[in-house]
């Protein structure tokens, strides 16, 4: 019984500890994958444009 009370404690003691091992990792993998995502939408419209030049010259040219 005493070993039960001496888990149930460890638990509870160390219920913090468990938690920054698991959330640490994943807040890291989460910023490095925005960073990447971000990085990859800035390179994919600098090389393929979206067109907004395109309407402000149809623009120009009707007035």
């Amino acid at each position: 019984m005493v070993k039960v009370f001496a888990v149930i404690a460890c638990m509870l003691f160390l219920q913090g500890c468990i938690h920054k091992i698991v959330t640490v990792p994943v807040k890291i993998a989460y910023k490095t994958t925005k960073g990447v995502v971000k990085g990859t939408a800035a390179v994919v419209g600098a090389v393929i444009p979206d067109g907004d030049d395109e309407d402000s010259e149809k623009k120009d040219k009707k007035d």
